[in-house]
């Protein structure tokens, strides 16, 4: 059985990840490199963030302890645009695929992070989305006004 706040919530995180996508599309590897100031990340850097998010919140809303999530994020090495996108990809459709699997009771079942932070299954799925709506501002904002790179591309359908 399909829950439809569920289908809404993951159709919005991939709108999201194709216009992230769309973005990456539009640069070089050598955009990658770039950093807005020393102590901040690079856009690479944000976006192997972003390319994670979808596994790495599952894997925080079903458990995993910080010492587990620092294995897996210093476990993450993506180099190129390439291997970017289908993190992306892969992520989406493992946090796609564990959703729909879920039922009415497990949605409503209460998780808590490693940090402390206590959601329902469905909470956490609102969560994922606003955290990639988020970080794909932050990447939309590096990139037009610290590089000045109009990428062109709407956002939001």
């Amino acid at each position: 059985m399909k829950n439809s706040y569920i289908t809404s919530a993951l159709n919005q995180i991939e709108i999201a990840l194709k216009t992230i996508i769309k973005i990456i599309e539009t640069l070089e590897e050598a955009d990658l490199q770039k950093r807005p100031a020393s102590n901040k990340r690079s856009i690479g850097e944000l976006l192997e963030h972003i390319a994670v998010i979808c596994k790495a919140d599952l894997l925080i809303l079903n458990g995993s302890i910080q010492k587990e999530m620092t294995e897996y994020y210093s476990s993450v090495s993506l180099k190129s645009v390439k291997d970017v996108k289908d993190a992306i990809a892969y992520n989406y459709e493992t946090l796609k695929e564990s959703y729909s699997n879920l039922t009415e009771t497990e949605l409503q079942e209460r998780t808590t992070s490693y940090w402390g932070a206590t959601y329902t299954r469905y909470e956490w799925l609102l969560e994922i989305v606003a955290h990639i709506y988020h970080h794909r501002a932050q990447l939309h904002t590096l990139l037009v006004y610290c590089y000045g790179k109009d990428v062109n591309i709407s956002l939001f359908e």
